[in-house]
């Protein structure tokens, strides 16, 4: 029976234990003390010296009655102690050692050693906890794992620019570099490559500390939308890729942050250039979707297989570390639309049907005024 493996249960079976031991000592002792089951005799043996202290012979049936019942109750009462004895160190043990196996073992996690497991074998609520301290500590595992590849991936990103800034401007110092239009954009195209990835680390960090600041008021989508699609044109038409805008012609007004919504449909739209081969296909729609408005980013880049969907927001993560790597890619973009979508009350989630078969990002936002069907 499953309720017998809940430890509140085991806790209730050992107290009921302990009680039922008295009764069952009591009863039967009281009967032998008696003599006969109507306590009828005088002459029980009990009645002269209890513990060194003489007492008188009883008379009465009622002193009778008393005098075993006394006794009785005295044995019991040590039966019942002996029990409690064994049954609380039984019933302790089962439960403090794994206490102690539990806090053991997240002062050790808490010192780093991240590759800590309790191994607590049981069926109660003490082994649930185990299990959830172990997947607790294989996230944080994880998550520290991601965390040292993106510092490696973050020097490496950062040191890149660095290099070609501090080259062309020892090459201008020192006049092996002629000073021309076209090498000053390049430095400045790496600069502003330098602060965009400064910004998108603060912004991470202060989502992650819960710092967003979201204002949201009625807002029209399509505007915003249409301006985030014209950021992305020249860059869609270098790579040869299709677009095409989806917005329905009915789109109520949302509550948002105009500032807010702009950043996640431009980091979604960076992801699908990023991750779109050429010749291939982008689109963006918006709709309303009973009390929201749905807002997505559709393309038909190298997809993201199944095992990899339930974690393609968690931060650091990536599905393909190479191309990511080459692309500039930190794993920070996605992490930071999911906490902007939830900071306004609504959901965003991945769907694909695995690689090479593109990705659909979507995203919901409160309506202003909601639609009642």
């Amino acid at each position: 029976m499953f309720w017998l493996r809940q430890l509140r249960w085991k806790l209730f079976l050992s107290h009921f234990l302990i009680i039922a031991i008295g009764v069952v000592i009591l009863v039967p002792t009281a009967y032998f003390l008696a003599g006969n089951p109507f306590f009828g005799a005088t002459d029980t043996p009990f009645s002269a010296n209890v513990f060194g202290v003489e007492r008188p012979k009883p008379e009465t049936q009622q002193e009778i009655f008393q005098q075993v019942f006394e006794q009785a109750l005295l044995i019991a009462g040590f039966a019942a102690l002996t029990a409690v004895i064994v049954v609380s160190l039984f019933v302790a043990r089962r439960i403090v050692e794994p206490l102690q196996e539990l806090t053991l073992v997240s002062r050790r996690l808490a010192q780093g050693y991240l590759q800590e497991r309790a191994t607590i074998q049981s069926d109660d609520e003490l082994a649930q906890l185990s299990t959830s301290i172990n997947q607790l500590a294989e996230t944080i595992e994880k998550t520290e794992q991601r965390r040292l590849g993106l510092i490696t991936d973050i020097s490496h990103e950062l040191r890149t620019p660095l290099t070609v800034i501090a080259g062309y401007m020892e090459g201008l110092i020192d006049g092996v570099i002629q000073p021309e239009p076209q090498i000053f954009a390049m430095v400045h195209h790496e600069a502003v490559r330098l602060k965009w990835m400064t910004e998108e680390l603060q912004l991470l960090s202060r989502a992650e500390a819960g710092q967003l600041r979201v204002e949201p008021r009625p807002i029209d989508l399509a505007p915003i939308i249409e301006q985030v699609a014209a950021q992305f044109q020249p860059q869609i038409a270098s790579q040869g890729l299709s677009f095409e805008l989806r917005l329905s012609p009915m789109l109520p007004r949302a509550l948002a942050d105009p500032d807010r919504v702009e950043q996640i449909l431009i980091n979604l739209m960076a992801n699908a250039v990023k991750y779109t081969p050429a010749n291939g296909a982008i689109a963006v729609f918006a709709r309303p979707l009973d009390l929201m408005v749905e807002v997505g980013v559709a393309d038909t880049g190298i997809g993201i297989p199944a095992e990899h969907l339930p974690h393609v927001f968690e931060r650091f993560y990536r599905v393909d570390k190479s191309r990511a790597r080459q692309s500039g890619g930190a794993g920070i973009g996605l992490t930071i639309a999911r906490h902007l979508v939830y900071a306004h009350g609504g959901e965003i989630w991945a769907e694909s049907e695995g690689a090479g078969t593109g990705a659909t990002f979507r995203f919901t936002l409160p309506l202003h005024e909601p639609v009642f069907r």
